[in-house]
């Protein structure tokens, strides 16, 4: 019998007019609220401006994201003051421990071979250890296989949007597996909607581009609960925080199928259930060590690690989780 949870739908890595976004908090949270998400994280470039609260419905949470101009850029957590990125990048890490917060590498392996004149932003030194890893991107992941050399080409982009979503890079998933396999405890990932709602005034009426409500509907980070969230802002805060830093948020693309899945582990059996058939995959300490399209996977483990689970839909990304330690 299947134990009773409850399932709570966020978005992190956002950004609003103190930042390089275009929306304001009701503006976000109402979007968020139209989306279906239950709380949001805004991480706006070097400010912490932004209110909190719980607004339109939403439980609004700000951090900030360390900016630096050219690269390792930090999606920081549960800090009460701006860090500064004019520092070497241990130093801001160390900063944001020190403020009690954790952060996450943000898009660390954009790609250097883009066709387009937007700029990656990676992390360059990964001998640096963050707290943990923003695993998929996927404004950062549409950059990447943007063309826009012609109109054609752009318009694609445009309309045809989820076609150039390919998941998280090999890079990425390979670096948070060797993180996770030198660490006793979990290193745990998120995926960013990196939503910025930005406006191209150039045409004759003002065009929004992936606006916020959009963005919210790509990449989630669903959280598995036993208990309902409090009705108090200060504890839904607490709560969400102490999940993500924990790694319990699995992540969803929304766009290929907006489902919540139902992943499991007890008594040294991974249960993974879903409404339709899909490629699963069980990872053990970086490797794909089992892989079978299912509907209903019951998964025995024999020897100790660290496990997770990936799982493809008509050859599409669509669902992440984050590790579990089996002793």
């Amino acid at each position: 019998m299947k134990e009773k949870f409850f399932y709570y739908k966020g978005a992190i890595h956002i950004h609003s007019k103190f930042s390089d976004g275009t929306g304001d908090v009701n503006e976000i949270s109402k979007a968020a609220k139209a989306a279906g998400l239950d709380w949001i994280i805004i991480t706006d470039h070097n400010s912490m401006e932004i209110e909190e609260g719980i607004l339109n419905g939403v439980c609004v949470i700000k951090g900030e994201e360390i900016s630096p101009e050219r690269s390792n850029h930090y999606v920081s957590l549960s800090i009460n003051n701006c860090i500064s990125p004019n520092c070497e990048t241990q130093k801001y890490i160390d900063a944001v421990r020190a403020q009690g917060g954790f952060g996450f590498a943000a898009h660390p392996d954009e790609a250097e071979n883009r066709k387009n004149k937007a700029k990656p932003i990676r992390w360059t030194d990964k001998t640096v250890i963050p707290d943990g890893v923003e695993i998929w991107n996927w404004f950062s992941d549409w950059a990447d296989n943007f063309n826009d050399k012609n109109i054609f080409q752009i318009a694609y982009a445009y309309f045809f949007r989820n076609n150039l979503i390919k998941g998280p890079h090999f890079e990425t998933l390979k670096w948070w597996d060797d993180l996770n396999k030198n660490s006793e405890n979990i290193v745990p990932a998120i995926g960013g909607a990196d939503a910025h709602a930005l406006k191209i005034s150039k045409y004759i009426l003002p065009v929004k581009v992936f606006p916020y409500e959009f963005c919210f509907k790509t990449l989630a980070n669903v959280l598995t609960l036993k208990e309902k969230l409090p009705i108090s802002f200060e504890k839904q805060k607490e709560i969400i925080i102490n999940e993500i830093k924990n790694g319990n948020n699995i992540i969803i693309n929304r766009q290929v199928r907006d489902e919540i899945p139902y992943i499991f582990c007890s008594d040294k059996h991974i249960f993974v259930k879903l409404s339709v058939k899909a490629k699963i995959r069980i990872i053990c300490n970086g490797v794909n060590i089992y892989e079978k399209k299912s509907d209903n996977l019951q998964f025995k483990i024999c020897e100790s690690g660290k496990y997770r689970v990936e799982i493809h839909l008509k050859n599409k990304p669509w669902i992440y989780s984050n590790p579990i330690i089996v002793k």
